[in-house]
């Protein structure tokens, strides 16, 4: 008797965990820094050295 009820508390303890049902798992999105960047900023540095030469030469 004692086995009976054990197992009928413990088939109704399986069935109340799962009783919730399905629940979305919950994502956090992805943060994505952009770095703009301008399209003199790779002329800049050599035309600051350029004239920095060119002003140390005289």
């Amino acid at each position: 008797m004692k086995k009976l009820a054990l197992a009928g508390l413990m088939a109704v303890a399986g069935t109340a965990a799962f009783a919730s049902g399905y629940v979305a798992p919950v994502v956090e999105p992805e943060v994505v820094v952009a770095h703009s960047s301008s399209s003199m900023g790779g002329i800049v540095v050599p035309l600051l050295l350029l004239l920095l030469v060119a002003a140390l030469a005289n």
